[in-house]
């Protein structure tokens, strides 16, 4: 059995907590909190706690897929981003740049938050641009 503790980020909030990923023969199996981390002092919410759960679960989705006919087809990631930019260009210039809103995530960092509503308000042209941690 090879076993390794790899340190890293939990990516669930902007805090940025220090983990310990337990990596069995390769695979994730746990997570710790990394008590020489300056932001969480070995510390975790139960979102750091579980993450490695999401990380493996069979429900996590590996690839872009595009609805067609009733039922799902697995597609490349070039052909997913062509599609929902078609997508939201017809809607733009169907319905107005103010038919489009743009929610973003606490578990992005600020500069990623920073760059979607820039983003919103520059490509797009609209403002109606919210933040989950607002809800």
């Amino acid at each position: 059995m090879d076993y390794q503790m790899v340190p890293s980020i939990c990516p669930y909030c902007g805090v940025g907590c220090g983990v310990l990923l337990e990596v069995i023969d390769g695979k994730l199996a746990g997570t710790l909190p990394l008590k020489t981390h300056p932001n969480n002092e070995g510390k975790l919410c139960i979102k750091g706690w579980n993450l490695h759960e999401h990380v493996v679960s069979d429900n996590r989705l590996l690839f872009p897929l595009v609805k067609e006919e009733g039922r799902f087809r697995e597609v490349a990631w070039d052909e997913a981003i062509e599609i929902s930019a078609k997508r939201l260009k017809a809607i733009i210039e169907e319905f107005g740049p103010d038919s489009v809103g743009v929610l973003t995530s606490a578990k992005m960092t600020n500069e990623a938050n920073y760059l979607i509503q820039k983003f919103s308000r520059a490509a797009i042209g609209t403002n109606n641009v919210d933040h989950c941690a607002r809800l």
